[in-house]
């Protein structure tokens, strides 16, 4: 899980994870079957790739998707949105969506849960 040596790390970074994200955290809500919330590891391996990737953008992953290559970040300066990035797409072509904040981002991951859960 994330620790609280991360989440100040990317303080100091021109970031702060949005409330929302953190009471998602603080309630263990970090397993969605195809979305999952990636941990300490994990993101510091993304953000280091994502730069490398996607250097004109400042990317913070946190959560991945399993039976695919995409990822949640939000991206310094611009607030809580989420993106939903295709990562290891070329350069251009990564962006899938965008939610205007954790909670919608949150959703749409539970309802794709229960319809993957439904079919199966």
């Amino acid at each position: 899980m994330l620790s609280n040596s991360l989440i100040e790390k990317l303080k100091h970074e021109d970031f702060q994870y949005p409330a929302s994200f953190l009471k998602a955290i603080d309630l263990n809500l970090v397993n969605f079957d195809l979305w999952y919330i990636m941990d300490e590891d994990q993101v510091v391996s993304r953000i280091e790739g994502l730069k490398r990737r996607y250097p004109a953008r400042e990317l913070i992953p946190f959560a991945r998707r399993d039976d695919n290559d995409d990822i949640a970040c939000f991206e310094i300066g611009k607030g809580e949105k989420v993106e939903i990035i295709h990562d290891f797409a070329s350069a251009g072509y990564e962006q899938r969506n965008e939610y205007d904040d954790f909670w919608k981002w949150l959703e749409v991951a539970v309802k794709e849960m229960i319809e993957y859960n439904r079919e199966n």
